[in-house]
């Protein structure tokens, strides 16, 4: 669980597209986590993927039977190249209006304008979808979660993601900004009081969205459905930060120990 991978070449992180649950479906790579929402109304895209990688979420789009044409909102969780390259290319293509958090929307301007700027609690709504914003800062000062409730065969299952759980820019000299340590501590504490029925990540390690995706295929056991995995996932990311920290901290005792 949580383990990472990386690819030589692109289209290694191509991972077949699939319906996770209610209007909810994956359209993303090994490299950067992608997922779509029909909200019966128009499609809404949830991070758009390195530019290198989008003839793949295109791909994705397409052979679950959407028109990448129909998206009406691109929601990026941080500013990061990894879930941002794309985005300007896909509002070309589709018209979508960007969202990203108001903290980042500066940095974004890196790869895309962003046209709605979005703070904590601030509601999107379309069609039968309504996702709720949380600023979650750490990762980068603006990360946002978010939080919106599917339907399937009758009962509602409220589905969550950590808009930026990456502890790289938690290490020093990478700082997104400075008390970011602190920041994510707190953002983690704010997402333990949210109860996720779903939990979607922005990077497939996140959730072993690969696996369980491939036996949903296969089996149509749906291992996404997992409340306790939101909770497993912050404590993860809480003591993986611990780790850093003390990591650092016998380095420094053992540099000045050489000195």
């Amino acid at each position: 669980m949580f383990e990472r991978k990386k690819f030589k070449n692109l289209w290694e992180g191509k991972i077949e597209p699939f319906h996770i649950i209610g209007n909810v479906y994956f359209v993303g790579t090994f490299q950067a986590s992608s997922h779509l929402i029909d909200s019966g109304d128009g499609l809404i895209l949830i991070d758009s993927g390195y530019h290198n990688t989008l003839y793949l979420v295109l791909d994705s789009i397409y052979k679950l039977g959407f028109n990448p044409r129909d998206i009406k909102y691109i929601i990026n969780t941080h500013w990061h190249g990894d879930h941002t390259e794309g985005t300007a290319a896909m509002a070309d293509l589709s018209g979508a209006k960007t969202i990203i958090g108001k903290e980042d929307a500066e940095k974004a301007k890196k790869f895309f304008e962003a046209d709605i700027l979005v703070s904590d609690g601030d509601i999107l709504s379309l069609g039968n979808t309504n996702i709720t914003f949380l600023e979650t800062p750490g990762h980068t000062k603006g990360t946002i979660s978010l939080f919106f409730d599917t339907e399937e065969d009758g009962k509602i299952y409220r589905v969550g993601t950590f808009g930026g759980a990456g502890a790289n820019t938690l290490a020093k000299g990478c700082f997104d900004y400075e008390g970011c340590r602190e920041g994510y501590t707190e953002s983690i504490n704010r997402l333990r009081k949210e109860k996720v029925d779903v939990f979607i990540g922005n990077h497939v390690w996140n959730n072993d969205t690969k696996s369980k995706g491939e036996l949903l295929l296969l089996t149509g056991e749906n291992k996404f459905i997992d409340s306790q995995l939101w909770y497993d996932f912050l404590d993860f990311c809480e003591k993986r930060l611990k780790e850093l920290i003390v990591a650092e901290s016998v380095e420094n005792i053992t540099i000045g120990e050489v000195n």
